[in-house]
C-alpha cells in the first residue's frame, strides 16, 4: 500500500498527516521506498474537487505526479542545500531568529520565484515619460526620490544614479506608518552610513512634508548663492518627484501643497504625463508619472512590488504572489503561524503558502482561489498581521 501526499512545488515540504480536500490518501509509504512524489505539469485530474474541478490547472499547482529520485535527492534536500545549512528552526534567541530571517529571506525568494511566471509591467506611458524625464533632468536643482518604506531597495530604479549624475538627492520613505520601529531604525542608520539625506514620510497624513520641503530648499540654497554672485536675481528652486509607481509621489506633492493639485488613487497608473506644481514663491515642484525598468530582471524585487501593490495587477498570478507573501510571513519573527490562525480561524499545517491559499479558499471561499489570494494580500497592505517592511538592510 501506499499513500499519496502532496508536495509543496516551492519549499518541497510535504503534506501533513491530516486529509485535504483536494487529496486522496491510501495507507503508509514504505521508509525504504525510493519513490517520492513531487510537483509536475500535468493536464487537470478528473478527481479535482469542488469549484476548482474541470478548470485549467496552474503550473505551480501541487500535483499528484510519482517520479524516482535518489536516496536524500529530494526537493527539500536540495533547498536546505542551497541554504547553506542555515535552518529555520535552530535559533538560540530571538534576536538570532530575526537575523537569521532576513540572512535567508533572499535565498529563499529566489528559489520560490525561480519556476513562477515573470512578473513584468511596461504600460506604453511609462516609455514615453522616461524620455520626457531625462529631458527635465537638465532643469532640476534636487531630485526627490520617492521609495515604498516596505521595500526602499526594490523601489530603487536601477538606472537611477547614471541618470542623476552629480544632482543632489533626497531619499523619502513614504508609508513609514506600515513599518515597524524597528525597520525604521535600521533604514534611517543604513541610508546614515551611506551618506544620503532620507526623510520618513506618511502622504496620507502629510508627517515628514514640511520637513521635505525646508530640505529641499537647504540642499538647493547653493543654487541661488551662485546666481547672486554673477549679478542674478534669485529664483524658485526646482525639485523633482520620481519613483515607482503607486509609492505616493502625488499625495505627497498634495499634502505638501495642502491642495489637491495632482490627480492621486490607491493603484499604479494614475499619474500618467509630467506637471510642474508651485510651492509657495521659492520652490517648484514636478510630480511625474511612476517609472520602472522595461523589463525587472530581479524577480525576488518583482514579487515585492506585487505584494505592496507597486505594480499593475495584470502583471502577476494573485494566487502565486499572495503564496508567496504566506510563506514570508510565517517565517517572519513578528508574525508566524499564531497571526493566520487568529486572523483566518484556520491552522497553518505546512510552510507552502500555495496550499494554504487552497485551504482558505475552500474555507471562505468556496474553493475561489483568486479571493482568497485577494483577501490575503489585502489584508497584509491593510496592516491585519501587523506592521512589518519585506526588506532591511544587511548588517
Amino acid at each position: 500500500m501506499t499513500r499519496l501526499v502532496a508536495q509543496c512545488p516551492w519549499t518541497g515540504a510535504l503534506g501533513g498527516t491530516r486529509p485535504h480536500p483536494l487529496w486522496w490518501q491510501q495507507g503508509p509509504v514504505p521508509s525504504a521506498d525510493p519513490w517520492r512524489w513531487r510537483p509536475r505539469r500535468a493536464h487537470p485530474s478528473p478527481r479535482r474537487w469542488g469549484s476548482e474541478a474541470g478548470r485549467g490547472r496552474s503550473r505551480m499547482d501541487p500535483v499528484l505526479v510519482m517520479e524516482p529520485v535518489a536516496g536524500g535527492d529530494t526537493l527539500l534536500g536540495l533547498y536546505e542545500r542551497e541554504r547553506l545549512g542555515l535552518s529555520q528552526y535552530a535559533y538560540d534567541d530571538e534576536e538570532s531568529k530575526e537575523e537569521s530571517y532576513w540572512e535567508t529571506l533572499d535565498a529563499d525568494l529566489r528559489y520560490w520565484t525561480r519556476s513562477l511566471r515573470p512578473v513584468q509591467w511596461y504600460p506604453g506611458h511609462i516609455a514615453k515619460t522616461e524620455k520626457e524625464l531625462k529631458e527635465q533632468l537638465r532643469l532640476m536643482d534636487v531630485v526627490i526620490e520617492i521609495r515604498d518604506a516596505r521595500i526602499p531597495l526594490s523601489t530603487s530604479h536601477p538606472k537611477m544614479d547614471s541618470w542623476l549624475g552629480n544632482r543632489r538627492r533626497i531619499i523619502v520613505l513614504n508609508r513609514e506608518d506600515m513599518i515597524s520601529t524597528e525597520d525604521r531604525n535600521a533604514w534611517a542608520t543604513y541610508f546614515a552610513n551611506q551618506g544620503t539625506k532620507v526623510v520618513f514620510s506618511n502622504g496620507q497624513l502629510g508627517m515628514g512634508t514640511m520637513k521635505l520641503g525646508r530640505m529641499a530648499k537647504s540642499v538647493a540654497s547653493v543654487v541661488n548663492t551662485k546666481r547672486k554672485e554673477k549679478g542674478l536675481l534669485p529664483r524658485p528652486v526646482r525639485a523633482g518627484i520620481v519613483g515607482y509607481p503607486n509609492v505616493g509621489k502625488s499625495s505627497l506633492i498634495n499634502r505638501l501643497l495642502k491642495r489637491r493639485m495632482c490627480p492621486a488613487a490607491p493603484r499604479p497608473g494614475v499619474t500618467r504625463e509630467l506637471k510642474w506644481v508651485r510651492f509657495g514663491t521659492d520652490l517648484e515642484l514636478l510630480d511625474s508619472p511612476g517609472i520602472l525598468p522595461m523589463r525587472i530582471s530581479d524577480q525576488t524585487s518583482a514579487i515585492k512590488l506585487a505584494i505592496c501593490d507597486d505594480i499593475g495587477e495584470r502583471s502577476y498570478d494573485f494566487a502565486d504572489v499572495a503564496g508567496i507573501l504566506v510563506q514570508m510571513l510565517i517565517r517572519h519573527p513578528a508574525v508566524g503561524t499564531e497571526a493566520f490562525r487568529r486572523r483566518y480561524k484556520i491552522d497553518v499545517d505546512n510552510d507552502c503558502g500555495k496550499m494554504f491559499v487552497t485551504k482558505l479558499s475552500v474555507h471562505l471561499f468556496n474553493g475561489d482561489m483568486s479571493q482568497a489570494a485577494f483577501r490575503i494580500l489585502s489584508d497584509y497592505r491593510k496592516g491585519k498581521f501587523g506592521w512589518v517592511a519585506l526588506e532591511r538592510p544587511s548588517t
